[in-house]
């Protein structure tokens, strides 16, 4: 076990570098990066992207020469040189790209993760400060998804081809088929003062007055404004879960082991929870990481722009679009490694269900 938990971890490290690898290729490829979108809002064009040398940079041009000499930037006519090389040197591109990389790489592998290009904070202080948004989604929303699925899934397979199979197939199909955003846009129009009832906040994780409330209003505020958000995640993330468990436990419960208990005098409720919901949840089981990395780092996204939660969703397709390559290669590799770890807990997880799995044999 020890020795599994060893190379899975060894693992990790060529699965992060080569992630690293095509990412920062594809990053590289792609039009329109940090030094261009600088230049175009020196030359007085809108990009939607902050500056930390905005205002001293506008003074500069304004006194250097009509001519930028041979620049290798299209729209840099009309700037100096030097301030070209100095914002050159500001976002770091004026080394060669695999320097850059292998500089970056040995920067994270210490959690150095730099300095945003436009939000003029430490990429760190933002993830940290954008975390817990998206933490509270991800964890109330996988906590309902598995609370709602597995019982519902148990239930159906119990009572496949029943009535209540057939009605509760029909919500989980139209569950499956509607976005969650556009769920989440529904319940805004319904719920918060959108076109008929204003029970729920629009915007934001708490209300303006959170920190002058008692610790019992917190709390319930906080679950006010939290509601349609979880809600949204939650109906775009249990069907899938529910006919996974319901074909997991109708696949356990139709196998010889099954019968041979029956024939034992055995309870349905103790064949049930006593030996197939074991060997049923192993499949579900390994599921957890994927769901929850998934509602935290990219299910999670419109919803945050949808309900405005300034959360890692939010802080990633921002950073995306204005090119900052600092918060999006720390985003990208804070995502990676808590997935990689995820799944070797969920991994870890199948022996606490079923003992009898050996991880030595199977690596072997």
């Amino acid at each position: 076990m020890a020795a599994y938990i060893i190379r899975r971890l060894l693992l990790m490290i060529p699965t992060l570098f080569g992630i690293m690898v095509l990412n920062f290729i594809i990053v590289q490829i792609a039009p329109g990066g940090p030094v261009e979108q600088m230049i175009a809002q020196l030359q007085g064009h809108e990009t939607g992207a902050g500056s930390r040398i905005a205002g001293n940079s506008q003074s500069e041009v304004s006194n250097s020469s009509s001519n930028s000499g041979d620049s290798s930037y299209r729209g840099a006519q009309g700037l100096d040189p030097e301030l070209i090389e100095r914002i050159e040197k500001l976002y770091g591109f004026d080394k060669p790209a695999h320097e850059r990389f292998f500089i970056m790489v040995k920067n994270y592998i210490t959690f150095d993760f730099g300095d945003s290009f436009y939000r003029d904070a430490k990429v760190i202080d933002l993830i940290l400060e954008k975390l817990p948004v998206s933490i509270s989604l991800g964890l109330w929303s996988t906590l309902l998804i598995y609370l709602i699925s597995i019982p519902l899934g148990i239930k159906k397979a119990v009572t496949n081809g029943s009535a209540f199979d057939v009605w509760t197939s029909s919500l989980i199909i139209i569950g499956f088929a509607i976005p969650g955003f556009l769920f989440a846009i529904l319940l805004i129009v319904v719920f918060a003062g959108g076109s008929y009832l204003d029970w729920f906040p629009l915007r934001g994780l708490t209300s303006s007055n959170f920190d002058q409330l008692p610790w019992y209003e917190q709390i319930l505020d906080y679950f006010w404004h939290i509601t349609l958000p979880v809600i949204s995640l939650v109906i775009g993330g249990f069907a899938t879960l529910t006919m996974l468990t319901k074909n997991s436990f109708l696949d356990e419960i139709n196998k010889q082991y099954v019968t041979t208990a029956r024939a034992k005098g055995l309870t349905e409720q103790r064949v049930l929870y006593g030996h197939v919901f074991r060997n049923a949840m192993l499949i579900i089981i390994s599921g957890v990481p994927a769901t929850l990395v998934g509602i935290l780092f990219t299910g999670s996204l419109l919803i945050e722009v949808i309900f405005s939660l300034d959360g890692l969703g939010l802080l990633g397709f921002e950073s995306a679009l204005n090119r900052d390559y600092a918060v999006v290669f720390s985003s990208l590799y804070i995502f990676t490694l808590m997935g990689l770890l995820l799944k070797l807990i969920g991994d870890i997880s199948y022996m606490l269900v079923d003992p009898r799995i050996d991880f030595e044999s199977r690596e072997g």
